[in-house]
């Protein structure tokens, strides 16, 4: 149960994120305040972790993410995104969704020029309408959705 809040979370953040290449303050820091109340309230993160482990994903995403944030290869709202996982979730799963988004940059990169010859040509056009105003800024959530439901499902 609470890995579909937490994919539901992400969809949400997903999908604001292709359409505008930002999250909402609302969607990161909300949340990340409510993990935290929660984190408080019960001491264990939402998906029954110790709280310790919070405190070490959070360290983990500092370091992987903090130095993207300074080179300009995250924004400040994917860096905020993954610090609100991380207070939700554990080390485990903050690692696995690294390592499972990393894959799935890895395999759409290898891919995505197959994968649009396939696509409807109504597809295309709406997918090329969500992204010309865009440039070369790349959305990465998506890609932390997809390490998210693999790693869940490797974990469980």
């Amino acid at each position: 149960m609470q890995s579909i809040v937490l994919l539901m979370w992400l969809a949400l953040c997903t999908e604001q994120d292709i359409r505008e290449r930002q999250i909402a303050n609302v969607l990161t820091l909300g949340f990340a305040t409510g993990a935290l109340v929660w984190l408080f309230a019960t001491g264990h993160t939402w998906i029954g972790a110790e709280a310790s482990d919070a405190g070490w994903a959070l360290a983990i995403v500092m370091l992987l993410t903090l130095p993207g944030y300074m080179l300009g290869r995250f924004g400040a709202d994917d860096v905020k995104l993954m610090g609100a996982l991380a207070v939700a979730t554990s080390p485990q799963y903050v690692l696995g969704t690294f390592i499972g988004a990393g894959v799935s940059v890895v395999l759409w990169l290898m891919t995505r020029k197959r994968l649009w010859a396939l696509l409807n040509p109504k597809v295309k056009r709406r997918l090329t309408a969500l992204t010309e105003d865009m440039g070369d800024r790349q959305a990465f959530v998506p890609y932390v959705l997809t390490g998210f439901m693999l790693t869940a499902i490797w974990i469980q």
